[in-house]
């Protein structure tokens, strides 16, 4: 199998390395906009640089494509107009609009297509789907979710991020579906300026908060922030009638206890994603050689990311009318 790399910044380089040495991959082209970096990454990994992303989709079997965001409805069409099975990063577009024309591309030209939501495949995630639908927790009432990084993004980043909520809390409406397997209804959400000015002149926020309602009426709370000094924060507390299960708390927790006498979590905090997330990225890029080689079934598809991206569409709606959003208003 010869897979093809659009984009070789961390990520990209990562899940090059990673899917060069499945034991199924016998070739890994690589491009990239700067072309010294692609050179670069080739030369380490000992794959083949290509001048461009065109020739990345030339004489392969996949695709990935870890490129700047701008460009990732534009690539995934063209994989599907080529026939190639393709992974993407998320967002799939900047807008719905190009979520949707993606979607069309790709279920007319039949190809398989993943997107980067990495917590599934993290086990405390995992764990606690399975709980979920094991009944473990009783009937779920509320949940808790938290994404926080300990330094904000470049300043360069953050007037093309699209926002908090359709950059960074796409992850957790996104694993929020998954886990509980039900659909966000309703939407509140808010936030605040407290750090550069970067974020207020983008229209954008680096303190978020918001309210989620699930179509069975579950509860769902969300907090988010560009400067937790304490470190890279993120956790999901899942609440039952018959028990509680929360995703990463443990020794790397970004917490300290008030409580005399308690020690946890003692260990080091994360500082970012890849340090926390490396081995969900790891066995979510090895899983899309299967799905490539139709060995199995997307485990997020276009369809799914659409979904969420719904979902983050209705929260920067909200924060910016300061009202309540349903999801249908966004889907009409």
């Amino acid at each position: 199998m010869r897979v093809g790399f659009v984009g070789v910044g961390r990520i990209g380089a990562a899940h090059a390395q990673v899917v060069r040495d499945h034991p199924a991959v016998t070739a890994v082209r690589v491009a990239d906009a700067d072309p010294v970096r692609a050179g670069k990454v080739a030369a380490e990994l000992g794959v083949e640089a290509v001048a461009t992303p065109a020739d990345a989709f030339t004489d392969v079997d996949a695709v990935v494509i870890a490129a700047a965001t701008s460009a990732h409805a534009e690539l995934m069409i063209a994989a599907a107009a080529a026939g190639l099975p393709v992974f993407c990063e998320k967002p799939v577009a900047s807008h719905v609009a190009g979520t949707r024309a993606v979607l069309a591309a790709v279920e007319a030209a039949g190809v398989a297509t993943q997107i980067g939501f990495q917590r599934r495949f993290d086990a405390g995630y995992v764990a606690a789907r399975e709980a979920v639908r094991a009944g473990t927790l009783g009937e779920v009432r509320r949940l808790h979710l938290i994404t926080a990084d300990a330094e904000p993004p470049h300043p360069s980043y953050v007037p093309t991020s699209g926002g908090i909520y359709r950059d960074c809390h796409i992850h957790d409406f996104d694993i929020l579906r998954w886990v509980t397997g039900r659909e966000v209804a309703t939407v509140y959400a808010t936030g605040a300026n407290r750090g550069a000015e970067v974020f207020a002149a983008s229209g954008d926020v680096d303190e978020s908060a918001a309210v989620l309602t699930l179509d069975d009426g579950t509860l769902a709370t969300l907090q988010g922030s560009r400067y937790n000094g304490a470190g890279y924060d993120v956790r999901m507390e899942v609440a039952g009638t018959a028990g509680t299960y929360v995703v990463g708390l443990d020794e790397h927790a970004a917490l300290t206890s008030a409580e005399p006498g308690v020690t946890f979590p003692g260990g080091t905090p994360f500082r970012e994603f890849w340090s926390r997330f490396r081995p969900a990225y790891e066995a979510e890029i090895a899983a899309f050689v299967d799905v490539a080689r139709g060995e199995r079934d997307s485990p997020c598809t276009v369809a799914d990311a659409l979904e969420s991206f719904y979902v983050a569409e209705a929260a920067t709606l909200s924060r910016n009318e300061g009202r309540m959003v349903t999801i249908e208003e966004i889907r009409a």
